[in-house]
């Protein structure tokens, strides 16, 4: 029998718990009206997913093999600076004259290298404390889920900024360092949320028959977590994901504005963005060009989330 929730807090959080395709077997022995509808059927991807796919996927290799086919990003010639776009060039060239195409190209590399590992980190420590907090429950989730609270409290853009500013914002400081340091910081934020989350959605699954029955066999706790637990909060972890890498995106970029960003002449989006606002009327392109690689980006990193909650059919959790 499945748990009465005991508080508001876990009767919301089983409510944005995912509903998962089961097979006939899981049909047929349902026990209750909350178990699960079996969906044989899953509709196609569709055009706007390859669309996504085939986006990220050149951005990606574009950024990997840039150096064979581009022209050294950081190569300034002043003799072409704010040049428009041209044979040579074909978005222009910067205020120092770096060519604007090739920074674009290769400045992705480093946007997605710091976004994906932020989450990454989030992924990693946030999903196994969410999934801890809402297999175990108890003192385990006593301890946890105020922890939790506290740190979404907290500005996370502020926090950010100030990790940053403490452990990156010397003059001796590399650009690997910068880099580490931001993604870092942006991981540090992103595991409260990706916590949370992972919690709402291991609720679901602690009570349910398969869970009971394997402990009372004896199995390990852990044993649980990851063979049970884990499984079935993949599909929400996997669609929450790719919006978390979307929003590390838009933070790197607003971490660059406020100086904070990856360190000059190194390209990313978020410095390149930065560095035309004073140039906007005079070379308006290196604002428009990064702005555009950013915008559908994270717009095809949220659709793919959106696909993957659907075919999945996964709930709209606690955002």
């Amino acid at each position: 029998m499945p748990k009465t929730p005991t508080s508001t807090e876990d009767l919301l959080e089983e409510a944005a718990a995912p509903v998962r395709p089961v097979s006939a077997l899981d049909s047929m022995t349902a026990s209750g009206p909350d178990e699960l509808i079996p969906t044989d059927q899953r509709a196609p991807l569709g055009i706007g997913a390859w669309l996504s796919i085939a986006w990220l996927a050149v951005i990606t290799l574009a950024s990997i093999f840039a150096p064979l086919f581009l022209v050294d990003p950081t190569a300034a010639n002043p003799i072409n600076a704010r040049k428009g776009p041209s044979g040579a060039a074909i978005l222009g060239y910067d205020e120092v004259g770096r060519d604007l195409f090739s920074r674009l190209i290769n400045g992705a590399k480093w946007t997605l290298v710091i976004a994906v590992g932020a989450i990454a980190i989030g992924l990693l420590v946030g999903g196994l404390l969410g999934l801890a907090a809402g297999y175990f429950r108890g003192k385990t989730d006593a301890v946890l889920s105020p922890t939790f609270n506290a740190l979404l409290a907290f500005p996370q853009l502020v926090l950010a900024l100030l990790l940053v500013s403490v452990f990156a914002n010397g003059p001796q400081d590399s650009v690997a360092k910068r880099i580490v340091v931001l993604m870092a910081a942006l991981g540090i934020i992103a595991i409260p949320l990706l916590a949370r989350i992972t919690r709402a959605n291991t609720l679901a699954w602690a009570d349910r028959d398969f869970v009971m029955a394997a402990r009372a066999m004896g199995a390990k706790p852990w044993r649980g977590v990851f063979r049970d637990g884990l499984p079935n909060v993949l599909p929400a972890m996997m669609a929450i994901t790719l919006l978390a890498i979307g929003v590390a995106i838009v933070a790197e970029a607003g971490l660059a504005f406020l100086g904070l960003g990856v360190k000059l002449p190194t390209p990313s989006w978020g410095n390149i963005l930065a560095a035309g606002k004073p140039e906007l009327r005079r070379v308006p392109m290196m604002v428009i060009a990064p702005t555009i690689f950013i915008f559908f980006t994270v717009m095809s990193l949220n659709f793919l989330g959106d696909v993957i909650q659907k075919r999945f059919n996964v709930r709209e959790s606690l955002l």
